[in-house]
């Protein structure tokens, strides 16, 4: 809850490093790189009695609504539109679940908004759906920045918890076109698992995360070791299309954007097929 603590309007930044925004014809919702336009703000609403429970109003004036639409027939996942219904539902009601440096936005029937990936008509798409321990956990996971701040804290916020603003909500001035934040986040989210001896991986098992500052793949297979305990390793991706391993050998992505890894032992089987 402390990310919006103070906050009168933020904007979401998914794991593909694009912002939520409003498209203008006032009801899809999907992502943009650009999260200058007034369509990535969004005003915070805390709804008066159940604790921790927020509505996000979009430029223009209508809410972001987790709907009963399935996205595709027969896939999982519903789509998240803006709306603006007569009477104030719980369909348009969040709750944020802090998790190290980010947040998810959880339904009130636990889904989680999620930015989608991939090839159309996913890419850029958002859902809302269940937390699924695959790759795509990490869509679920979104960075805020505090665009406009509260003179004060919500009167249902702790003031304690309120003067402890992550260092991942990032505040910056409020107009319809606003800057980039001032201050930028302390390091990116790194998520990572250990391949068996023949590179797979049991997605069934929850990642673990380190935070790391930086873009120098030698410095964070350093890291990656000591966490491990495995004196040599391989660092590698996920091809998202047939999940084959590969080798991590240029530099991490700029703007802190999250990764997930895959730690393979330089001893391993798997290991002998890569050609470095």
């Amino acid at each position: 809850m402390e990310f919006f603590s103070l906050a009168k309007a933020v904007r979401l930044r998914s794991h593909h490093d694009k912002y939520l925004v409003a498209e203008e014809d006032e009801e899809h919702v999907t992502q943009e790189r650009d999260g200058t336009s007034r369509k990535a703000r969004w005003t915070v609403e805390h709804v008066d009695g159940p604790p921790h429970v927020l509505r996000f109003r979009s430029c223009y004036g209508r809410y972001l609504t987790a709907s009963n639409e399935p996205f595709l027939l027969g896939v999982t996942g519903n789509r998240v539109t803006q709306s603006l219904p007569a009477r104030l539902d719980s369909s348009l009601e969040w709750v944020p679940v802090s998790d190290g440096a980010q947040v998810k936005l959880m339904t009130r029937y636990g889904n989680f908004l999620c930015g989608n990936g991939g090839v159309p008509p996913w890419r850029n798409s958002v859902t809302h759906d269940v937390s699924r321990r695959t790759v795509t956990q990490f869509w679920i996971y979104w960075d805020v920045d505090v665009v406009e701040a509260l003179s004060s804290p919500h009167p249902a916020t702790d003031v304690k918890a309120a003067a402890a603003v992550p260092s991942s909500a990032k505040l910056s001035e409020s107009s319809d076109s606003f800057s980039a934040p001032v201050h930028k986040v302390d390091g990116r989210s790194v998520f990572y698992t250990v391949a068996d001896d023949t590179g797979n991986v049991n997605d069934n098992v929850e990642w673990l995360h380190l935070t790391f500052i930086g873009t120098s793949v030698p410095e964070l297979t350093q890291r990656l070791k000591e966490e491990t305990k495995l004196e040599d390793i391989i660092v590698c991706t996920r091809n998202p299309l047939n999940q084959h391993l590969i080798p991590l050998c240029l530099q991490l992505p700029p703007n802190n954007t999250t990764v997930q890894l895959v730690v393979v032992d330089a001893n391993s089987k798997v290991a002998k097929k890569f050609n470095i």
